[in-house]
């Protein structure tokens, strides 16, 4: 017997400019699952897009259409070629802001938390974007802890989630939530999707910040470059560039946003990326290679700024293996 009823309303906002694979995909999504839940008797999902209009916001998509309550829950997708200005996000933000009082639960995907964070309601709180946003949102939203290596990141009434395909996560975090884990299961094993958690730094590359204007500095990081951030020293750095130890130090964090030794860490971790892609080198050479003389000292560091230990990295992104 099945159950045509809707268990909650999940709205997706759309906006000039806004991710369209993103807004059908979550669509689609949704709608397995609640077909999933039907076959077990259980409850649907309703799903609802949401534009703004001359008159203010009306769904132009609706699956059950009929009662006209808030949505238990308002996505607010991504965009496929920039971040929303302030200007374009406001009337978004204020209409999210009323439907949170109205005790709607707010989620965003990608660049979507520019509109979210504008609400405010992300102050204090911690959230995610798209890793190549992270500056950005910083800049514009200093108030929130970002955490752009997590993929997603649920906190009650506000959900954030990473990259332009994360809405597959976000997703089946809410599936689970509304129709409960074994449909959550089913639908992503329908959709050929991992339900297992996964974070961005197992994607994301090392992008240097390179625009600073700090001629010496930037000196110094086409040198640690070239060098793949091998045996070199802080003096020696600091020597490079011109300057006095301490001052190299002060000016290289601020040009940067990060220590010498950071940096380097980041050089060798990438370097050490790229032959666990597309080499069948051993990790005890590869480590080696990238600087380390002891291997465990570079798994550790490895696993800290990827995520993944490099055996399981190998296993997931070689391509030599899996040739």
């Amino acid at each position: 017997m099945t159950n045509d009823r809707a268990v909650a309303e999940i709205g997706i906002v759309i906006y000039p400019g806004a991710q369209l694979g993103m807004i059908h995909g979550l669509s689609d999504l949704f709608w397995i699952a609640g077909e999933r839940s039907k076959v077990h008797g259980g409850e649907r999902l309703r799903v609802s897009h949401w534009e703004r209009t001359d008159e203010g916001f009306r769904r132009s998509f609706d699956t059950m259409p009929g009662a006209g309550s808030c949505p238990a829950v308002l996505v607010v997708p991504g965009a496929l070629s920039k971040v929303p200005t302030p200007t374009e996000t406001e009337p978004y933000a204020r209409w999210l802001l009323d439907r949170h009082a109205q005790g709607a639960t707010l989620g965003s995907v990608c660049g979507g938390a520019f509109i979210l964070a504008a609400t405010g309601l992300l102050a204090g709180r911690t959230a995610t974007t798209h890793w190549m946003f992270g500056e950005k949102f910083q800049r514009r939203f200093p108030d929130v802890k970002l955490d752009a290596d997590k993929m997603i990141v649920e906190d009650g009434d506000i959900i954030t989630a990473g990259g332009l395909m994360a809405w597959t996560d976000l997703g089946l975090r809410l599936v689970d939530r509304f129709l409960g884990p074994s449909i959550m299961l089913e639908t992503a094993q329908y959709l050929l999707i991992d339900p297992v958690g996964r974070e961005q730094r197992h994607y994301s590359t090392f992008a240097p910040q390179l625009t600073h204007g700090d001629e010496p500095i930037l000196k110094v990081q086409h040198w640690l470059q070239a060098k793949g951030g091998r045996d070199v020293s802080v003096s020696a750095m600091a020597e490079h560039a011109g300057m006095e130890e301490r001052t190299f130090l002060r000016r290289f964090r601020s040009a940067t946003g990060m220590k010498p030794t950071e940096y380097c860490q980041q050089l060798r971790v990438g370097k050490a990326r790229e032959l666990l892609e597309f080499s069948k080198r051993p990790v005890d050479r590869i480590a080696w290679e990238v600087g380390y003389e002891d291997a465990g000292a570079f798994r550790k560091v490895f696993q800290k700024r990827v995520g993944l230990t490099p055996g399981d990295y190998r296993r997931r992104f070689g391509t030599a293996a899996a040739a």
